[in-house]
């Protein structure tokens, strides 16, 4: 199941979005590499504690308190995005494993690595297993990643 919570609205300035034809989700890129597929959000909390999906949904929250946002259940992630996907969580008993993109890299104690993919796009990675663990330094970060995936660190609005 795909919430689609995003607000559309037209900016002449960037490319119009890809549709996949199989799996019809949509990419910045044409022919963007991706594995088609339809998952259902509430089957990644299926066997877990209550309190993680409390979890999610505070994380979730937090991403929303950003801008508008698709929730694309996968099949072993739940990505974020908007133009492109600049979070993502992996559902575990004790919490969530996740990433942020960011456009540049910030060494800090919340990320438990950081993976450079291009000059533009760093994954830096983190451990939520309470919700004292969604700290304002990282909400902030998350804001960075939002701004990622509209794509505004590749210049243009």
């Amino acid at each position: 199941m795909t919430l689609d919570l995003r607000v559309t609205g037209t900016n002449t300035r960037r490319r119009p979005m890809w549709r996949c034809p199989a799996c019809r989700r949509e990419f910045a890129n044409r022919n963007q590499s991706h594995s088609c597929g339809r998952h259902d959000l509430e089957a990644h909390f299926e066997g877990k504690p209550a309190a993680v999906r409390e979890l999610f949904d505070r994380f979730l929250a937090e991403v929303r308190c950003t801008g508008p946002v698709t929730v694309l259940p996968e099949k072993t992630r739940i990505a974020f995005q908007v133009r492109m996907s600049f979070a993502a969580v992996q559902v575990r008993r004790a919490g969530l494993v996740g990433h942020l993109v960011l456009a540049c890299r910030r060494e800090r104690p919340c990320f438990t690595r950081i993976d450079s993919i291009s000059r533009q796009n760093h994954v830096h990675h983190f451990r939520l297993a309470s919700a004292a663990d969604i700290t304002p330094e990282l909400c902030g970060f998350i804001r960075e990643a939002y701004a990622v995936g509209e794509q505004r660190h590749l210049g243009g609005n």
